[in-house]
């Protein structure tokens, strides 16, 4: 897969510094220090100037705002843009590798007579589509996927191999499902039994909602509810190895890292970003645009727009605070001890 200079730059609608006269083929995107000899890579910060030094790469494509510092480097061609990491992945675009063909419905596919398939669907060996399911059109589901009854998959979805859908979820357009994520799997909702000797299972008769161009990560679940609906907004993009519990609500357009746990009944507003190996305690609402560092361990709620780190997690300023204080306490002790001994004072 190759393109030239000029059909990237004017699928970017971007101006080239250093154009060469001749025509300059791409046929690679990687990062400065490893690319070779036609090759692309992205420039967006002034601590990368350097890599673009020593850069065997053919050409660049550079943020605005250090491209002339850049173009004295040497004379290879820039690509100049607004934002480099949007325009880059814009690029990633054109060379990626189109999904593996796979036309209509295949032969071993178990398919209830109930379900409603739309058109232009693909799906792959030994996939399972239940009583009463409805596949959107241009919908494309890999080899080994289980559509329970009555489940809805809207349109242009991608759902890769070994993905669970559970009864009744309803997932929107535009979604890409990761292999091995489980959607709409039991709740873990257990009490004690009246006498103390066993643990009761509690029943979860809802559902989850996906809205429209969510991504699911590999080897997700998201519990279903107990009553009512555990919600994925809209936009939304989930890692690989995240639990999100029965009846949680997630706002459109959040980021959760992988191997975030999110307790049941949590409540996330829009835009949030929840960083890796977070957790979050059940009932607790995190606002709109609200930041979770990684590991951070969430017991109260977050106000919008505010991050919180650390365990437990506190506003960042906050605990930058406590972190400065604490390292600063092996010499206060020193100090402390020093008045307790002119005070005659044992500590």
């Amino acid at each position: 897969m190759q393109y030239t200079l000029k059909q990237i730059s004017e699928h970017l609608n971007a101006k080239v510094i250093n154009e060469p006269s001749g025509e300059v083929i791409i046929t690679g995107l990687t990062y400065a220090e490893q690319a070779k000899e036609n090759d692309l890579t992205l420039i967006d910060k002034q601590e990368h100037i350097k890599l673009w030094q020593n850069s065997k790469a053919t050409a660049a494509i550079v943020s605005k705002k250090i491209s002339k510092e850049l173009a004295q480097v040497n004379d290879k061609p820039l690509i100049v843009v607004n934002n480099a990491d949007l325009a880059m992945a814009k690029i990633l675009e054109l060379f990626s590798v189109p999904y593996p063909e796979q036309n209509g419905i295949h032969e071993k596919a178990i398919i209830d007579p109930t379900a409603k398939i739309g058109k232009n669907v693909s799906i792959g060996p030994s996939a399972y589509i239940g009583k009463n399911v409805e596949i959107g059109d241009n919908t494309i589901i890999y080899a080994n996927v289980c559509i329970y009854n009555d489940a809805k998959v809207g349109t242009n979805c991608i759902i890769w191999p070994s993905v669970i859908i559970r009864d009744r979820t309803i997932i929107g357009h535009f979604c890409r499902l990761c292999s091995n994520c489980s959607i709409g799997s039991d709740g873990f909702g257990y009490r004690p039994s009246e006498d103390g000797r066993t643990i009761v299972r509690i029943p979860h008769i809802g559902n989850v909602v996906i809205g429209s161009f969510v991504d699911i990560g590999s080897n997700t679940c998201i519990n279903n509810a107990k009553y009512g609906s555990t919600i994925i907004g809209d936009y939304t993009k989930i890692d690989n190895l995240v639990q999100i519990g029965h009846n949680v609500i997630i706002g459109k357009g959040c980021m959760i890292c992988g191997q975030a746990g999110i307790s049941g009944s949590v409540t996330i507003g829009d835009g949030v970003i929840i960083a890796g190996n977070a957790g979050i305690k059940d009932h607790t609402n995190i606002g709109s645009d609200a930041r979770i560092g990684g590991k951070a361990g969430v017991m109260w709620d977050v106000p919008a727009g505010e991050s919180h780190m650390g365990y437990p997690a506190y506003k960042d300023s906050e605990l930058a605070k406590q972190w400065i204080a604490i390292r600063k306490l092996p010499e206060t002790m020193k100090k402390l001890k020093a008045i307790a001994k002119s005070l005659n004072i044992d500590l």
